[in-house]
């Protein structure tokens, strides 16, 4: 009777934990309370004969196919027909009794069933109005010659409290496929997040160097100087080396290095004619902040020699901080896309960024993490 539950996608037979609740398996779970009509059939033989038994029968079959229906409606969540067959059970209930007398009662348990799996919150007052009848019923007929029927009462709460327990864990059940399909979704979307981020930096960079080394060696190769092979040289190797971090990238596999990122910066900066005042040693920053840094100092630099139109780039070093200040227009990079992901990166190290203009001209890009008491030594 439970709802159909959603494989996640991608999954096989592995990937979904309730498939014992579905299909034939599921079917089979709730085919087990037609033992109860049968139990009631029982009755109708033993207190009814001729007529009086074909009509007991008949509404037992009745029952069962109410029942199924029911089922039905259930998996398609057809709530408006579910309370109509919910209706005609109690009113086949009712009519059985004259028939199987007490034996009813188990057509009564697979009522207060059903009525706990349509309404889960009132589960303990459905449990004492479906035991209640079994109690009174049999006292107040005095043609039955019997009192309260205890195992009756028993046997509706046992049911009921037991479909109510299946019901309630595969609802559970249900919920952490869901919140699996969902993590794993937004996994998928944060690593497609890392990549762009990662391709961005990357290849913006990259670009740039060989954009700016290819018009250094064509003006070199204007002039006639033999330095403009080095340098088609070294565009070569860069498109190769942008090629590798491309690969990296998306395998997710890509180190930067502080001290690498800083070689760099300050070939580009000599090949776009920018003075650069950048520090030789990197020892000074914490371990754990390297890599991020490198990240700052790549697309800090990149934005200096696409946009900054500097005469002069100085980059600053301390156990928490990196800072680049250029002598520029002081305008930020179109779009911001750039800073956008460096900020993404320096939040989740757990630091801040302040980017600017700063006077008289320039531009500076500073990223702090830590507290100040990590520079004291």
């Amino acid at each position: 009777m439970q709802d159909a539950v959603q494989a996640p996608p991608g999954g096989g037979r592995a990937a979904d934990p309730q498939r014992w609740a579905r299909g034939w398996r599921r079917a089979a779970l709730s085919a087990g309370m037609l033992v109860y009509p049968s139990v009631t059939a029982i009755g109708v033989a033993q207190y009814s004969s001729g007529a009086a038994a074909a009509a007991g029968f008949a509404i037992a079959g009745a029952f069962v196919v109410t029942y199924v229906l029911a089922g039905v409606c259930v998996v398609r969540r057809d709530q408006n027909r579910l309370w109509i067959c919910y209706a005609v059970m109690i009113v086949l209930f009712v009519a059985e009794l004259p028939f199987a007398r007490n034996f009813a009662f188990f057509l009564w348990a697979v009522i207060t069933a059903l009525t706990a799996l349509m309404l889960r919150r009132r589960i303990l007052l459905i449990v004492l109005a479906g035991a209640l009848p079994t109690l009174l019923v049999p006292w107040a007929v005095r043609p039955w010659h019997t009192g309260p029927d205890a195992l009756l009462a028993l046997m509706v709460v046992f049911t009921t409290v037991t479909v109510y327990a299946y019901a309630e864990m595969a609802g559970a059940n249900e919920a952490l496929v869901e919140a699996r399909a969902e993590v794993a979704r937004l996994a998928s979307e944060a690593e497609r997040a890392r990549i762009a981020r990662d391709l961005h930096d990357l290849l913006g960079h990259s670009l740039t160097v060989i954009t700016v080394k290819s018009g250094l060696a064509r003006r070199l190769a204007e002039s006639g100087s033999p330095r403009s092979a080095v340098e088609i040289s070294e565009v070569e190797e860069l498109s190769r080396q942008a090629l590798t971090d491309v690969r990296a990238a998306v395998s997710g596999y890509r180190e930067v290095s502080l001290a690498s990122e800083l070689a760099r910066g300050r070939e580009v900066l000599r090949a776009a004619g920018v003075v650069a005042d950048l520090p030789t040693a990197t020892e000074m920053v914490d371990p754990a902040h390297q890599e991020l840094f490198g990240w700052v100092v790549r697309e800090g630099l990149t934005n200096v020699v696409r946009h900054a139109h500097a005469t002069r780039c100085t980059v600053s070093l301390t156990p928490t901080g990196v800072e680049i200040v250029d002598d520029g227009v002081g305008a930020p990079a179109p779009g911001g896309n750039g800073l956008t992901g460096l900020r993404e990166r320096v939040a989740a190290a757990g630091g801040g960024v302040e980017a600017g203009p700063v006077r008289p001209r320039g531009w500076r890009l500073k990223v702090t993490v830590g507290t100040a008491e990590d520079e004291r030594p």
